[in-house]
C-alpha cells in the first residue's frame, strides 16, 4: 500500500478543523452550559426577569441563531432591528461553524475508509497527521488565549472587529436591546475559556495518541527483529 504526504496534509488540516469547529460547537449545543450560569452572574436580580423568562428568550435566540426557527424572538424581551440584525449576521456564523464541523467529519470518515484500502498517510518526520494538526492548533490558541487572558476587553472589540467587519450593530443599547442584559460580556469569557479548555484537552489527546501509537509500533517492530534473528539462529 502507498503513501502519501498530500493526504497526511490534508488529515492534518481536516483533524485541525475538526477540532477548532468541534470546541466551538459546544457552548453553542450545550444550553445548559448557560443555564448553570443564570444564578453565579446574577441574571434575575440583573434583569428584574425570572429564571424561565431568562431561558426562554436564551432558548429563543439559540433556536434562531442555530437555524430551528426562521424569524428572530427572545421572549418578553424587545428589540430593535439593529439588534436582530447583529443576530442574523451571529446565526450566519453559527451555521458556518457546524456546516464546516459536519463537513471535516465526514470527510475524516472517507479520508479513513480510504486509507483501509488503498493508500495512507506518510509520517512527517515520524509523525502522524493528528499529532501536527493538533500542535498547530494548540500553539496558535495557547498564544490567542495567552493574549486574550492580558485583555479580555480589547479580545472582545478585536474579535467583533474580525468576524463583522465594518459593523456597530454588535454595540447593544440595553434600552432598545435589552437581550444584552442577559448575555453579559463575562458570559461570553466564559464561553472562551470553555472552548479553549477543550480544543487544548483534545489536542492532548490527538499528540499523547500519535506517541502512544509510534511506542506501539516500535516495540511491534522490536519483537519482529528479534523473532527473525532467533529463527535465523
Amino acid at each position: 500500500m502507498r503513501q502519501s504526504k498530500l493526504l497526511s496534509l490534508l488529515l492534518a488540516v481536516l483533524t485541525a478543523l475538526a477540532v477548532l469547529t468541534g470546541a466551538v460547537a459546544v457552548p453553542i449545543l450545550c444550553r445548559p452550559f448557560y443555564y448553570a450560569q443564570i444564578g453565579p452572574l446574577g441574571l434575575e436580580s440583573y434583569t428584574g426577569l425570572t429564571g424561565d423568562q431568562i431561558r426562554q428568550a436564551y432558548d429563543e435566540v439559540l433556536d434562531y441563531c442555530t437555524g430551528l426557527s426562521e424569524a428572530f424572538s427572545a421572549g418578553v424581551l424587545p428589540f430593535s432591528d439593529s439588534g436582530a440584525s447583529h443576530f442574523a449576521d451571529v446565526r450566519g456564523l453559527f451555521l458556518l461553524d457546524l456546516g464546516v464541523l459536519a463537513f471535516c467529519l465526514i470527510a475524516l470518515g472517507a479520508v479513513i475508509l480510504l486509507c483501509q484500502r488503498r493508500v495512507r498517510p506518510q509520517p512527517l518526520l515520524g509523525r502522524g497527521p493528528g499529532f501536527w494538526g493538533a500542535c498547530g492548533l494548540g500553539a496558535a490558541f495557547l498564544v490567542i488565549g495567552g493574549l486574550a487572558a492580558l485583555d479580555f476587553d480589547r479580545a472582545f472589540t478585536i474579535f467583533h472587529a474580525l468576524f463583522f467587519p465594518g459593523k456597530t450593530n454588535w454595540i447593544f443599547d440595553w434600552r432598545t436591546d435589552p437581550v444584552i442584559l442577559i448575555l453579559p460580556q463575562d458570559f461570553f469569557r466564559n464561553c472562551a475559556l470553555l472552548v479553549l479548555a477543550l480544543l487544548l484537552l483534545w489536542c492532548a489527546v490527538l499528540i499523547a495518541a500519535d506517541l502512544l501509537a509510534a511506542g506501539a509500533r516500535r516495540r511491534a517492530g522490536a519483537c519482529v527483529g528479534e523473532s527473525r534473528v532467533k529463527s535465523e539462529e
